[in-house]
């Protein structure tokens, strides 16, 4: 089993509505590295924290899952999507997702700056200076710390 951080925008896509809708496809993602990830690394059933981003208080909000293999992401074939990519192709697709399934909801915001403040959390790469990825890696070390300050 893998671990996971994906982030979302709360106004876009927050952890109540994952909550509400079970399952999501984690669509619109368009960094390559991030969609290496998803199309590589994930696995079903491996843990995912749950980030909200952009917002008056990051920071982790809840646990998901991956609960599909990767797939197209339809989003890059629709005219009219934000996320629409001119240049791929049903043939040879270019963005790739997963299903995010809801697991539960933490009892408070882990924020941003609390886990700043995790000696143990120092290599994390959420921490590192210029690490904008939408969905990166989490070590079990790092799960267990942070799952720990809930």
């Amino acid at each position: 089993m893998h671990y996971w951080l994906m982030k979302s925008e709360p106004d876009a896509f927050s952890i109540d509505d994952l909550a509400r809708v079970k399952t999501e496809p984690w669509s619109g993602v368009r960094n390559y590295q991030a969609r290496n990830i998803m199309r590589d690394g994930m696995q079903v059933g491996d843990g995912v924290l749950f980030y909200h981003s952009s917002c008056a208080e990051p920071g982790v909000v809840g646990i998901a899952e991956v609960a599909s293999s990767a797939y197209p992401d339809p989003t890059q074939f629709e005219r009219k999507s934000p996320y629409f990519d001119a240049t791929s192709t049903r043939e040879e697709p270019r963005w790739m997702l997963v299903d995010v399934a809801f697991k539960r909801k933490l009892a408070r915001t882990i924020t941003l700056t609390e886990l700043k403040q995790q000696s143990r959390l120092e290599d994390f790469a959420l921490l590192r200076r210029g690490t904008r990825l939408s969905v990166m890696p989490v070590s079990k070390a790092h799960w267990n710390v942070i799952l720990a300050l809930e």
